[in-house]
């Protein structure tokens, strides 16, 4: 009966997610960091049993980075941040006027990545079980060393790493400040400011008479979107027929290898895979199709991997992606805890077995591939077409925004949100300014809460 209750669950959250996402991803700059993972939070905090929470999530990745493909190669524009390597790449396959085969393209090869991924992550993640008890007992020093890694990875390269000192050193008084004042430290409220700390620092911004002339535009932004072109009849074709078979292989093996590399940011595997693979296709044509359906099959590879090891061999966000958008999974208080210092957690590791996170995960997975694949081959043209004319971005701002608002007030009152406003300010700043992206800031936030205080104890 609890493994029909589970699966119930499982197939209802993974539905609703698909859905959400699916058309969530038609809806350019939609970051994933601040759009599922202040979702999922919600879902979690609502009461919903684990199989379902995960379910949530991996088919909302899962249909996101199928569905983000539609603005960046039909209009130009990147779906979320996860699309933006694809964007030069479709933009040349626009100029060539094919962006129906960059979009079949990429979403074919999100396609065929998403369904190998899952399974060779969790083979993965129980290769790396048996040192979980070693990792563990390290946590502090292996978050510094991945906080470090992470940054000097970024875009910011060195100075993403100073930052991270100043960083480090906010979250640690404001830590204080909510613990003498509540009686109690936060953890929500970090996550969510430093979630959207690139939207709090571009609403400033906008406040700013100096801060508008960084951001705003002498002219209305215009976008010319692709024609609608159909080259098949009937039913919708399998996406593994849609790439050839040295691009299958290609994607194939991209997939394999970022599942396996979960320490590396997400985007950087990205552009790496594109470029690795790519380059072995000597037709210019073939290259830039190619490299669609490697590199967005890159995007979920990388983010099915990096949630799915660190959450099955340890219990601890110790990837990129886990301690961003997969956060709420390892920690979302008083629902699920980490204790680092102790080595011991009590979140979705210790509640599903492996066999659980294979079954529900590719269940998941199929359900978003079920969802968004026919849409996004049927529907691209339409949709983003309606989304242009109809959707607003402010309304949708607005509802994350509040959203956000929700989640502190219960975390933490007034207090919560004027920690998320402080660190999403200065976050977001770090971000525009010297490309300290969120994933070099999450790892921050975890120094700050587990390495000092393991610091301080060894300074005596």
């Amino acid at each position: 009966m609890e493994l029909l209750d589970s699966t119930l669950w499982a197939l209802g959250m993974a539905l609703v997610a698909a859905v959400v996402f699916g058309l969530l991803g038609l809806v350019s700059g939609t970051d994933e960091t601040a759009t599922i993972a202040p979702v999922t939070l919600l879902v979690i905090l609502l009461g919903v049993p684990p199989a379902g929470v995960f379910a949530f999530f991996m088919a909302a990745i899962a249909s996101k980075h199928i569905t983000h493909a539609i603005p960046t190669t039909l209009l130009g524009i990147p779906g979320d941040t996860m699309a933006a390597p694809l964007l030069q790449d479709a933009q040349m396959l626009r100029e060539l006027g094919v962006p129906h085969i960059a979009l079949r393209k990429a979403i074919s090869g999100g396609v065929v990545a998403a369904l190998i991924s899952v399974p060779l992550a969790v083979l993965f993640a129980l290769v790396l079980t048996p040192f979980a008890d070693a990792i563990s007992s390290v946590a502090p020093w292996l978050f510094l060393a991945a906080a470090m890694l992470i940054a000097v990875l970024s875009k910011g390269r060195w100075a993403a790493l100073f930052a991270l000192v100043p960083f480090v050193l906010l979250v640690v008084g404001l830590q204080g400040f909510a613990t003498t004042t509540l009686d109690k430290g936060l953890s929500i409220a970090f996550f969510l400011g430093i979630a959207t700390g690139p939207l709090i620092a571009d609403l400033f911004l906008a406040a700013s008479p100096a801060g508008r002339t960084l951001i705003g535009r002498a002219d209305q932004r215009t976008f010319e979107l692709a024609r609608d072109t159909r080259t098949w009849k009937g039913r919708i074709p399998n996406p593994f027929s849609v790439l050839d078979r040295k691009q299958l292989g290609y994607t194939a093996t991209a997939a394999t290898i970022s599942s396996a590399t979960f320490v590396f940011s997400p985007v950087a595997m990205t552009v790496l895979m594109g470029e690795l693979f790519g380059a072995r296709f000597k037709n210019g044509y073939h290259r830039l199709t190619s490299r669609m359906s490697i590199r967005n099959g890159t995007t979920e590879s990388t983010y099915i991997a990096e949630t799915l090891i660190p959450l099955i061999a340890i219990g601890l966000p110790l990837s990129p992606m886990a301690a961003g958008p997969a956060n709420p999974l390892f920690n979302a208080p008083p629902v699920y805890t980490i204790d680092a210092e102790a080595g011991t957690s009590n979140n979705l590791h210790d509640m599903l077995d492996p066999l659980q996170f294979l079954v529900f995960g590719l269940l998941a997975v199929i359900i978003a591939v079920v969802i968004s694949y026919p849409f996004a081959m049927t529907q691209a043209h339409r949709a983003a077409k309606w989304v242009m004319r109809t959707v607003s971005h402010e309304a949708i701002i607005g509802a994350f925004a509040a959203l956000i608002v929700v989640i502190c007030l219960y975390e933490g009152g007034i207090v919560a949100i004027l920690v998320a406003l402080t660190v999403g300010l200065v976050g977001g700043l770090l971000n525009r300014m010297f490309n300290m992206h969120t994933g070099v800031q999450f790892m921050g936030y975890y120094v700050a809460v587990l390495t000092v205080p393991a610091i301080t104890a060894l300074a005596g």
